[in-house]
């Protein structure tokens, strides 16, 4: 046997037995007990709907002499309720496990209260705090997952409010989660210690903390890109002054690439700005700078595959991707994808044809831009969407044919549909990679093109904005540049349309 030292021994904690609170949370499985509900008014009614949304097969009876027709109603909808028109007397909780006093008639329900008491049942007595042996909490539920907030019965609205929170900030596929660590703990092998520590690697991202000062991370993060920025200035100035041959390559280089390159940086910006506009910015300006639609859109693809995937990698890393909402997307969107990419490619030769219908698409997402941006309250969530693999072909056709649409067409209906906005975000990012690599390699197989200054500028272009777009778009007024972007969009699409026109007549 082992003895602990005398100053290691286990000692009482000592507490304030007036301070804090003291209940203990316990989860009943009221399908196996008998409830008995006094009182069917208002209050008997709130009780009762919390009793069988949380244990609908729960075996409850109502006695009460007034019974409000909602309670009937509700009585009908579960086979464990049974409801009795009688005024309360002693023998109802012969048969009870747990008792619930909802009257409005304070004699009573002390009445009550002192009746189960007299035969050990736990009571809760509706509006009287003193009396009760349990409070029935608001509760947070996302599938399995339940969350049961107590004030001590101090204040009903606050918890509340924090009910709000909880159900607003936990995204509904925490329940795929917790399926998936069910399905992993079953599946491990060996001893306990073992299955601990597999568990506690898979949940680890879920407690992670950040330790560095967010003012140091900052630091380091913008030192690294200073650092890379000026080695890469340096090298081309040793080039140039030491390699004639690089200054005849410079001065050759087609004056489009450098507008393409200013251009991919002001538009990646003014998307790390407003989480949107990069496609159907890029793709105006290269419209109207004499680029056919194909090879616009195929500039925009092979732009955007560098920047979706780390941005997937990252929302995969921070477990922002619903897998099953990205299985569904994926196939899909990578078919619609690769038709409207192959479609536009084989018409590039009536690239005076089709360009007006891409510049009609536009100027329709320079519409949506400007109306988001003056209605920035947020959509109460609808039904969800169920057919999501028609949504990412009509999306993904849709994008590689306008060069780009995907995250405004997808992602904004996935979240009017009552999809959460994080996953929702996390799983159209990393789907939006896919499709925008097999976007570019159908564009690039199926096409000659000489706009390849173009491509270049604008890859190079947005991916030297990446790591400062988001420092600078937290100075920036959102409404102010969507307004812009809108109104350029319009009228650049519109410009060309009504080119168009004129040629025709």
């Amino acid at each position: 046997m082992t003895h602990l030292p005398e100053d290691n021994s286990v000692k009482p904690v000592e507490q304030d037995k007036t301070k804090g609170n003291q209940l203990f949370p316990v989860f009943i499985k009221l399908n196996n007990l008998h409830t008995v509900l006094i009182g069917a008014g208002n209050v008997g009614l709130e009780k009762l709907t919390a009793v069988l949304k949380n244990s609908p097969h729960a075996k409850v009876t109502i006695i009460a002499r007034a019974i409000l027709p909602e309670i009937h109603a509700l009585a009908s909808e579960y086979e464990g309720v049974q409801v009795i028109n009688k005024s309360f007397a002693e023998y109802d909780l012969n048969t009870a496990d747990l008792v619930i006093a909802a009257t409005n008639d304070s004699d009573l329900n002390n009445y009550i209260c002192q009746a189960a008491h007299d035969r050990k049942l736990l009571v809760n007595v509706a509006d009287k705090p003193d009396l009760c042996d349990f409070y029935l909490s608001s509760i947070v539920q996302k599938g399995d997952l339940k969350i049961a907030i107590s004030t001590n019965g101090k204040s009903p609205t606050v918890a509340k409010r924090i009910k709000e929170f909880l159900n607003r900030e936990i995204p509904d596929e925490i329940d795929d989660t917790l399926q998936q660590m069910s399905d992993l703990r079953n599946s491990l092998k060996g001893d306990f210690a073992y299955k601990v520590r597999k568990l506690n690697e898979a949940t680890a991202v879920l407690g992670e903390s950040k330790k560095a000062k967010p003012g140091n991370k900052m630091f380091v993060r913008w030192l690294i890109w200073l650092t890379s920025f000026a080695a890469i200035v340096i090298s081309l100035v040793s080039l140039w002054y030491r390699e004639p041959g690089f200054q005849n390559y410079v001065q050759n280089i087609d004056p489009m690439f450098y507008y393409f390159l200013g251009a991919g940086f002001v538009f990646s910006m003014i998307d790390g700005a407003i989480g949107m506009s990069y496609g159907v910015t890029s793709t105006t300006f290269s419209l109207s700078m004499g680029v056919p639609p194909a090879s616009a859109s195929m500039a925009v693809h092979l732009s955007e595959v560098l920047s979706n995937g780390i941005a997937g990698w990252m929302h995969y890393r921070m477990g922002n991707v619903n897998w099953k909402l990205f299985k569904l997307l994926l196939i899909p969107g990578i078919i619609g994808a690769v038709t409207g990419a192959y479609l536009l490619s084989s018409l590039e030769h009536y690239a005076h044809y089709t360009k007006p219908f891409v510049s009609l698409y536009t100027l329709i997402l320079g519409l949506v831009i400007l109306s988001k941006a003056f209605n920035r309250k947020p959509k109460k969530s609808a039904d969800k969407i169920k057919k999501i693999s028609l949504l990412g072909l009509g999306g993904g056709f849709i994008d590689a044919v306008g060069g780009g649409g995907w995250g405004s067409i997808v992602l904004s209906t996935l979240i009017a549909g009552g999809r959460n906005a994080r996953f929702s975000l996390g799983t159209v990012k990393l789907s939006r990679f896919f499709i925008a690599l097999m976007s570019s390699l159908t564009f690039i197989t199926m096409l000659n093109s000489g706009h390849w200054h173009a491509v270049a500028g604008l890859i190079i272009g947005s991916a030297a904005a990446s790591p400062i777009a988001a420092k600078i778009s937290n100075k920036i007024s959102t409404k102010v540049i969507m307004v812009a972007v809108g109104i350029i969009v319009v009228a650049i699409s519109l410009r060309s349309i009504v080119n168009f026109i004129l040629k025709v007549i």
